[in-house]
């Protein structure tokens, strides 16, 4: 016997689809306005005026941007915060992580005690900020490293993953004589590649978007990340971040706002698709599997 089923559109259906249609609208309007006005050429651009589509197109104020140093050393720092903050990141995160499951590790329970600890209670930022002065970090990148090296949850999330694994491959890599670094680079990390690439996502966009520590720890404007360039450009209303001592009435500021916003994301828009599969595997990191 079959069952045949079909599903008919009720009005709560077409009121659900409607109103999801008008929030995903209203949601992406804005980013259609800053690519649009980042997109106008100069000479038909309109203060105030709602672009959906530019009446013509230009890469002015891209090419303006760009070729200003405030923008091109925004971009240096962030790129070097990004990418050794994440290699370190996973560095850290994977091989304490692989400490925590060796149950014979002398003061495992106290160190994953501590590490949960953290889940819970924070310093705060006075403290915090003391201890970066004591260290000399201030204007230095490492401040912005340091400070984000690692955290509890992903310790704890890699950890369940570890834990999860056969432990029958460690057992047979020891009897052909392997150490515990050699069973952590030879069996551990090449099973743990889902997870490493779902953690160097993490990593690398939580780097990249990194605003507060930068604009607390980084009193050199020379050394600003995008974040906190943008900031100045996109909030301060009497923001001139980009300077290259030319005319800035060649291209309106707005037009700049707007292409230091767009230019800002495009990096992490370009790499998320790649690893988007990776970031969906990465919610269920460490969950029970039946």
């Amino acid at each position: 016997m079959s069952f045949v089923t079909s599903k008919r559109m009720t009005i709560g259906d077409w009121l659900n689809y409607v109103f999801l249609v008008l929030i995903s609208a209203i949601s992406i309007f804005p980013f259609i306005y800053v690519f649009s006005v980042s997109f106008t050429d100069p000479e038909v651009y309109v203060p105030l005026g709602f672009y959906l589509f530019p009446e013509k197109w230009s890469l002015d104020a891209y090419f303006y941007i760009l070729q200003t140093n405030s923008f091109i050393n925004a971009l240096k720092s962030t790129l070097y915060v990004t990418v050794v903050g994440t290699i370190l990141n996973v560095i850290v995160s994977f091989s304490m992580a692989y400490a925590l499951t060796k149950k014979s590790m002398p003061g495992r329970k106290y160190i994953l005690g501590i590490v949960i600890f953290t889940l819970v209670f924070n310093a705060g930022i006075v403290p915090n900020y003391l201890l970066i002065r004591e260290l000399g970090l201030i204007n230095s990148y490492w401040a912005l490293i340091l400070m984000a090296l690692t955290n509890g949850w992903s310790i704890i999330v890699i950890k369940s993953f570890m834990d999860s694994l056969p432990p029958e491959l460690e057992e047979a890599a020891k009897i052909d004589g392997a150490n515990d670094m050699g069973v952590f680079l030879r069996i551990i990390i090449p099973l743990s590649m889902p997870a490493i690439a779902a953690f160097t996502l993490f990593f690398a966009v939580a780097h990249w978007n990194t605003y507060f520590n930068a604009l607390v720890y980084l009193t050199d404007s020379s050394k600003w990340t995008l974040q906190v360039l943008v900031k100045t450009l996109v909030i301060d209303s009497d923001s001139n971040g980009i300077n290259t001592g030319g005319d800035e009435s060649v291209v309106p500021q707005e037009t700049i706002r707007m292409a230091s916003i767009v230019l800002s994301m495009l990096p992490i828009l370009v790499v998320y698709p790649f690893l988007q599969k990776y970031f969906a595997k990465g919610v269920m990191l460490g969950s029970v599997k039946g």
